[in-house]
């Protein structure tokens, strides 16, 4: 499966942070934020951002005296019992996080063997998933997770993706045309949240951000109910500018 393209701030990001969790790890009995600076060249615009986002995550933790060294998710991820366990923990941990950041259900979804698979959600009693009405597997031309992960192949991966589940029309809304949907996947920019605005159930509007990790395809997307649609373009941006600790545990 060949894949189309890979939001590079996204990419820049987890890179970033593999070298902050790289150095600490060598270090093993702590790293200052200048030695850390000094070893990874990242500038501390840069850096200390990032290290709280680390900390927040759970990914190092800082000494008494203010060093840093290596936190229990890393080492819960690093260890190969437990690994699937530990990187689950972690997922979800960041998934209700962002729920409650963006006021929205928030899913995870992988594509595996040519299939859409939801694998995690985090949703609450003011925050509810949208009703899965349509198997997600057979909707990705309508819905925004579907459309992200689409996005994410190359034209002969869309295709072949389109030619074993049927556009059918879910609602007045969506898109039945092969040709206007793979022309709409090609325009996309990588770095703008996909949108579906009541294409695969009437009453909610969704958006959803890459995750590619390699080979890896992926996707973090948002669901609101129509009554709260002229949240939905904040909300999505504020998904985007989170996804990087999701995309940086897959990574390791």
């Amino acid at each position: 499966m060949a894949l189309k393209h890979e939001p590079i701030a996204q990419h820049q990001s987890v890179q970033h942070a593999l070298r902050v969790l790289e150095t600490v790890a060598r270090r093993g009995v702590g790293v200052t934020g200048t030695e850390l600076g000094n070893e990874t060249g990242l500038p501390a615009d840069r850096l200390t951002p990032l290290l709280r986002t680390l900390r927040r995550e759970g990914y190092v933790e800082q000494t008494s005296d203010g060093a840093y060294v290596t936190g229990e998710t890393l080492t819960g991820l690093g260890s190969t019992q437990g690994r699937e366990h530990a990187l689950t923990r972690s997922l979800q941990h960041t998934l209700d996080r962002l729920r409650e950041t963006v006021g929205a259900a928030v899913y995870l979804s992988r594509y595996v063997d040519g299939e859409i698979r939801i694998t995690q959600l985090a949703q609450g009693p003011t925050t509810p998933a949208v009703n899965e009405w349509v198997d997600f597997r057979s909707a990705a031309h309508a819905s925004a997770i579907g459309k992200s992960l689409l996005g994410q192949l190359d034209l002969n991966g869309r295709r072949d993706h389109l030619s074993r589940h049927k556009m059918a029309r879910l609602t007045s809304r969506t898109i039945t045309n092969e040709r206007v949907l793979l022309s709409k996947l090609d325009a996309q920019p990588a770095t703008v949240p996909v949108l579906d605005l009541q294409e695969y159930a009437v009453g909610t509007v969704c958006a959803a951000v890459p995750l590619t990790a390699g080979s890896s395809v992926g996707a973090l997307a948002l669901s609101l109910p129509i009554e709260h649609a002229h949240r939905l373009h904040h909300a999505a941006n504020t998904l985007n500018r989170g996804a990087a600790p999701v995309l940086l545990s897959l990574a390791i």
